[in-house]
């Protein structure tokens, strides 16, 4: 059995590599330039053209994109390519509500679920597996792109969603699932709802689980291991870029090789936009080489990370980034989806309440929880019960049709949200996400 889906590149020199990475980029800023007026600006702006970009070198000359200028552009303001190229749009919530959309060609799918089909590959996956998929499906990218690149790859796969873990564990039984794709807190529930039926690890016949789109460490990788008896692999992306695939784990998991036939890594310095030597942690930089669609050129993910190039002994020749080790922006990942606290604030404004307020987010039992305190402005103050409980339901309505979660409020007496240097500390993260 192979252990590559596309050895020819996954294992490629890297005088291949860069040859590849050179003639896509050349091509990609002609396209962007002919096509997305915003990025002509910034371009025009900076005073580059696109005859100035020969290799993959002169990237550095390029301006960056932001989820700023995502959500000026919004909705179709970076668009690469006729509407009626496109097939598809994926989103995700942006800082104030307003959503990142990316738009797909076919070519663009297609080159998608190869990235996918890679990392199922790498995880043991083969026409001879039965893949069950629980990342959500719909706007989220977790769902369909695993969901594709499983379908290239010959799986059986189980198109599950996320949620309903009786019918679940049913399915994973009755149909003999060996790979689990699903968020890493998903992934440790079901072990645990396995165990409370009086299933042990080795009554199933998973043997592999492709875990992302929240962060987790490595103690919460071996508790999933063993509760499930699979070895379980990382997966990285944005909804930006595609979604899942853009770096995936091989059986080293010392880190996640970058497809870098179709993106480009670089690591600046969050402050002075400095690109930083190779083993630097700084904030992670993708341009997606060859999508039509919705072509990023050089767009700050925020995520800090370490890029290597050291040999792995997978075989595979792309370089590897470390998982995220923080964020350069005020960004939380909460199961699954991006908070910004100035969501947060909006709906406070909107509902008419101060900006005054602190996040607590922890994990209870492998799954994140996310409570808000809301301080009340002295008109507001009620020691009546019963009125505090239901603003607090409605309020908590409100915060899950922005941020598609919904928190646990609590209304708490004026002057009570701790201040620091007269500036309220807005988010407590009790999770140890980091080793």
């Amino acid at each position: 059995m192979s252990r590559y889906y596309q050895p020819e590149i996954e294992t490629a020199s890297r005088e291949e590599i860069v040859r590849i990475q050179n003639e896509k980029i050349v091509r990609q800023v002609r396209h962007v330039y002919d096509n997305v007026a915003y990025y002509r600006n910034l371009m025009d702006k900076k005073g580059v053209k696109p005859e100035d970009i020969k290799s993959i070198d002169d990237i550095k000359k390029l301006p960056f994109l932001s989820k700023d200028d995502l959500r000026e552009a919004y909705p179709y303001g970076l668009l690469g390519t006729d509407l009626k190229n496109c097939v598809r749009i994926q989103s995700t919530s942006g800082t104030t509500g307003k959503r990142v959309v990316a738009f797909y060609t076919q070519h663009d799918i297609d080159l998608w679920e190869e990235c996918c089909a890679r990392a199922i590959v790498a995880a043991g996956g083969s026409n001879e597996d039965v893949c069950q998929v629980c990342y959500g499906y719909g706007l989220f990218t977790g769902g369909p792109g695993l969901n594709g690149g499983s379908h290239k790859v010959g799986c059986l796969t189980l198109p599950m969603s996320s949620g309903n873990t009786e019918r679940q564990i049913q399915f994973m039984m009755d149909l003999g699932s060996t790979i689990l794709c699903c968020t890493p807190s998903y992934a440790a529930y079901i072990g645990e709802s396995l165990a409370e039926r009086g299933y042990k690890p080795e009554d199933n016949k998973l043997k592999a689980g492709i875990f992302g789109a929240e962060p987790w460490t490595e103690e919460m990788r071996r508790s999933i291991e063993k509760s499930l008896g699979i070895k379980a692999y990382d997966i990285y992306g944005l909804t930006e870029t595609s979604g899942p695939g853009v770096a995936f784990e091989c059986e080293e998991q010392r880190g996640m090789h970058i497809n870098e036939d179709h993106f480009y890594a670089e690591i600046i310095d969050p402050e002075t936009g400095e690109v930083l030597p190779e083993g630097s942690k700084g904030e992670l930089v993708f341009t997606s080489l060859d999508k039509e669609a919705f072509p990023l050129l050089r767009y700050r993910t925020r995520d800090i990370c370490i890029l290597s190039r050291e040999k792995c002994s997978c075989g595979r020749t792309h370089v590897r980034m470390s998982k995220p080790l923080g964020r350069s922006d005020d960004m939380l990942i909460i199961r699954g989806v991006n908070v910004f606290p100035s969501q947060i604030e909006t709906v406070l404004l909107n509902e008419g309440y101060t900006p005054n307020y602190q996040i607590i987010v922890d994990r209870v039992n492998n799954s994140d929880t996310l409570d808000i305190n809301v301080e009340l402005s002295p008109e507001q103050f009620s020691d009546k019960v019963g009125d505090n409980q239901r603003r607090e339901i409605q309020l908590g309505e409100a915060m899950r049709t922005m941020l598609g979660i919904k928190p646990v409020i609590h209304l708490v007496p004026p002057k009570t949200v701790v201040r620091s240097e007269g500036k309220a500390v807005r988010v407590i993260d009790k999770r140890k996400l980091h080793d």
